[in-house]
């Protein structure tokens, strides 16, 4: 089976002996990760915005509509 033990004091061994190649390896391997969660974020926030205006729009018709029934009464 897979020792996390082991693979935990190689990894800090690694660290230790080359730090410039292990934070080059460390970053390489995020970038893509923070750019993805990035383009997620910004595509969530406009779903969000959409959603709102939407929303929006349906509160304020049926306001509206509201309104047209109220006068027609009158």
């Amino acid at each position: 089976m897979f020792d996390v033990k082991a693979w935990a004091v190689y990894i800090v061994e690694w660290a230790a002996k080359d730090p410039y190649g292990f934070l080059t390896t460390v970053i390489l391997v995020l970038t893509p990760l923070f750019i993805i969660s990035a383009a997620l974020s910004w595509k969530l926030a406009k779903m969000i915005e959409t959603r709102e205006r939407e929303q929006k729009k349906k509160r304020k018709r049926q306001e509206n509509i509201v309104k047209a029934k109220r006068a027609k009464k009158d």
